[in-house]
């Protein structure tokens, strides 16, 4: 979804994981062509949040970093999210180092906002996020 100069991203899925995959796999697409990634490296990402909430932003964030600060480029993601006092994703993620010529880099990302976020579990999952470019 377009919404000026940020980017209104809608993910659907059966769970709560496949959910968050769904959205890491976003922040990729949105900022490079996921489809030219090979899977040559792989990367382990720890992301913590109090709630659910937070849990998406710093997810983003996290995706974020990975692709414009380290340079890689994530093609497949495989997460786990376990709940205490808060929540925690502990996710695996295969792809390789970003080429600018191989991956035709699209957008920047500045950050994912709390700005219309919505995270619905109801036969599924169901998450809304906005994220400045």
């Amino acid at each position: 979804m377009e919404h000026a100069t940020d980017a209104i991203i809608e993910v659907e899925a059966p769970t709560l994981e496949e959910a968050f995959v769904l959205a890491g796999k976003s922040v990729v697409d949105t900022i490079l062509d996921s489809k030219l990634v090979e899977e040559k490296k792989e990367k382990t990402l720890t992301v913590t949040g109090k709630d659910l909430s937070y849990l998406l932003y710093n997810w983003l964030e996290e995706m974020i970093i990975l692709t414009i600060t380290d340079g890689f480029a994530t093609k497949k993601i495989s997460l786990q999210i376990e709940k205490n006092s808060s929540y925690k994703i502990t996710a695996v993620l295969t792809g390789e180092d970003i080429s600018f010529e191989k991956h035709h880099f699209k957008v920047e990302i500045k950050s994912p906002t709390f700005h219309l976020m919505e995270i619905k579990q109801e036969n599924g999952v169901m998450m809304r996020f906005l994220l400045d470019l």
